[in-house]
């Protein structure tokens, strides 16, 4: 039998080719050797490569996009040369399919690694995601922690591209030091650069809603976060994206611009772009605005009659003024916006106005009882009267409004519109006005004082209207002569930002309004009785029935609640304090009656004349007020009281038992008056006096 002898070769270490990237071991089939151009760019990221090192066919595709690339990261590498450059956020991780090994030791706290559970709540997979490179990022910049490349967690921690607020503090750390590469760090060094270009750009950024609570988007802008971005949805698509301001920064620019009256210069050094892109940026946002908004909230048009009367009126004023329910009751005045002088004689002319002597124009401001703005319309020339520019608006139907109103409909109007009464009633619309003073009189009647009370109890709508209005400092200024085809516009915008926006500037509960308006309509048709007494028995002339008073200690005492019955509103008390202080120190101004103890007499200063005076009687029991009279204007009526006699009545029924009465600091103290000349005094008179 043959024999056979069996060799065995001696045995060599296999080699394993590791990926320089992914460092995964690489299949023949799978390994490719790196060419000159990747070698290059693997240079930059990796501490050295040799000629044996290999690449998977995943990192090799990596490296072939990037290589494409090159082009892009070399603008982004020289872009600080040019200072308005903001990068893109695509082109901030120029190492974004380059990652070489982690060979850096940070003293940072890490989160964990693991990309089978969420390094957040520790939830296991399937349905993780990768940690965006911003998120990472915007997660060191705010609480200095690393999340190493590569980490994955739930669906729901991630918005918007970063962490939410509650997972942002859920964050866990898992080690004090962080193990990174030179990928990594490249991020975040041109992800700090972005930031810092930013932040200089553009010193108010609106882009970040973040960036301003909502206490300060309405000391902007005048309206808080969630209003801001509803207005935007209306200009949505109609303003174009420059590369110095989005569509965000540019509403922002045209409120801030109406909010505060800023000049474009300085809203230009607020956000770092040139006054040209100011005025652009303000033109195209007032032309959005009027195209898609503005329609939607004011006008004629864009409110039916009947919602008015449903929705937009109070119960107050139809009581008072005989409504049945299905009459519109519409308060009218115009408001001024001043303008600087043109150099166009003709239009300068037109525009002056002699009754506040400077060049203006007059927008008709038209809202309902509770202080809707149901259409503004003008601005007219300073040189025609409200009852000229009414006439106008109804003879010429602006906005179709004569087939918006109907007969019996009620204009609740100021003297002003005195002229166009009688159109008015032709037209079948019924107009409220306070009386006048008839001829050779100094007071009104008590029945014309009344009837005025109950038209100024509702027409104050309007001027809190007009004075909202104001509150856009931008229309409370001089306006340039280059705005003025604007002013119709911006005025506008405004007051449907108020409708859309903002609260009713009169509001009550029905059954109060009730009340107060049956109460008012009772007082109305009553007569002043002691206004007879005193005129009859010649209590105003007669000096000796009167004694100075000392502490009247059989006055009532009421409280604010019960003084503001008596006034039938809040404005007499807001003057109360400043009357009091004035007046009210000593008690010399207050007289009793001799043989009526009941009765007083006051005598209060006019806050508006200093030669003038008035005097006041107040008739009372020991719980309450019975009867006054004021020999001012309005100090007749009966449906509530006039400022003198509100001011008397709060310093005996409560002011003079408080501590202080001063509302006000005195500012007169540090401003000098020249007609106050101190005494000399002769040299030789002092050397005298000491001998």
């Amino acid at each position: 039998m043959q024999s056979y002898s069996f060799y065995r070769m001696p045995r060599t270490r296999k080699r394993y080719f590791h990926c320089i990237l992914c460092q995964k071991r690489t299949k023949p089939t799978d390994r490719r050797k790196i060419t000159r151009e990747q070698k290059r760019i693997l240079q930059r990221h990796i501490f050295s490569v040799t000629d044996d090192d290999v690449l998977c066919s995943n990192c090799r595709i990596k490296c072939n996009k990037n290589l494409k690339k090159k082009t892009q990261r070399k603008e982004v590498t020289h872009a600080g040369n040019d200072k308005n450059f903001s990068p893109p956020h695509e082109s901030i991780s120029t190492s974004k399919y380059v990652r070489s090994p982690p060979s850096v030791t940070l003293p940072f706290p890490s989160t964990s690694t693991s990309h089978s559970s969420c390094f957040i709540c520790r939830k296991p997979g399937p349905k993780l995601v990768a940690v965006p490179a911003s998120a990472r990022n915007s997660v060191f910049l705010q609480r200095k922690i690393l999340i190493p490349y590569g980490t994955r967690c739930c669906a729901k921690h991630i918005l918007n591209d970063n962490l939410t607020a509650e997972s942002l503090e859920e964050i866990s750390v898992i080690s004090q030091a962080s193990n990174v590469n030179r990928s990594s760090i490249t991020d975040i060094l041109l992800y700090m650069r972005e930031v810092a270009l930013k932040n200089k750009a553009s010193r108010i950024d609106f882009d970040n809603e973040e960036n301003f609570s909502d206490q300060q988007y309405v000391r902007l802008t005048g309206l808080n976060r969630a209003s801001f971005l509803d207005l935007l949805s209306h200009i949505d698509g109609k303003i174009n994206r420059t590369p110095v301001r989005s569509q965000k920064n540019s509403l922002g620019i045209f409120l801030m611009k109406m909010r505060s009256g800023l000049s474009n210069d300085v809203l230009s050094s607020i956000f770092n772009i040139s006054k040209a892109s100011i005025r652009r940026a303000i033109s195209a946002v007032r032309s959005a605005l009027m195209e898609s908004f503005v329609p939607q909230n004011i006008g004629f048009s864009h409110v039916s009659r009947q919602e008015v009367i449903n929705r937009h009126t109070r119960p107050l004023a139809e009581s008072l003024f005989g409504g049945t329910g299905t009459q519109a009751l519409l308060v009218i005045d115009g408001t001024y916006i001043f303008i600087q002088k043109s150099m166009n004689f003709t239009f300068q002319r037109k525009s002056y106005s002699l009754h506040k002597g400077r060049p203006l124009v007059k927008p008709m401001v038209i809202v309902s009882t509770s202080g809707y703005y149901i259409s503004v319309l003008g601005p007219y020339l300073a040189r025609n009267s409200d009852a000229t520019i009414l006439n106008h608006i109804m003879k010429t139907n602006r906005e179709d409004v004569l087939n918006w109103m109907e007969e019996d409909d009620i204009f609740i109007v100021d003297r002003g519109f005195r002229d166009s009464i009688e159109y008015l009633e032709e037209l079948g619309i019924k107009a409220c006005m306070p009386s006048f003073m008839k001829k050779g009189e100094k007071q009104l009647s008590t029945q014309d004082a009344n009837t005025s009370r109950l038209v100024t109890k509702i027409r104050w709508v309007v001027e809190s209207s007009n004075a909202r209005i104001k509150r856009w400092k931008f229309l409370d200024r001089i306006l340039p002569t280059s705005q003025v085809p604007y002013i119709g516009d911006y005025i506008k915008i405004v007051c449907s930002i108020s409708n859309k926006y903002y609260p009713p500037l009169s509001t009550g509960d029905a059954n109060e309004d009730l009340a107060t308006a049956s109460k008012m309509k009772y007082l109305s048709a009553q007569v002043n009785h002691l206004k007879e007494e005193v005129e009859s028995q010649k209590l105003n002339s007669r000096t000796a029935v009167w004694r100075q008073a000392g502490e009247i200690e059989n006055f009532p005492r009421l409280d604010e609640d019960d003084i503001r019955n008596i006034t039938c509103g809040t404005y007499q008390l807001k003057l109360c304090k400043s009357y009091a202080e004035e007046h009210f120190h000593g008690g010399a101004d207050i007289m009793v009656h001799k043989d009526d103890s009941h009765l007083v007499r006051v005598k209060i200063q006019s806050r508006h004349v200093s030669a003038r005076s008035y005097l006041l009687w107040i008739r009372y029991n020991e719980s309450n007020i019975t009867a006054w009279y004021c020999k001012c204007r309005s100090g007749a009526r009966v449906v509530g009281v006039c400022a003198h006699v509100a001011a008397a009545i709060w310093f005996l029924a409560l002011g003079r038992y408080k501590e202080s009465l001063r509302p006000v600091c005195d500012w007169g103290q540090f401003v000098d008056d020249a007609s106050v000349i101190p005494d000399t005094i002769d040299e030789s008179e002092e050397e005298g006096v000491e001998e």
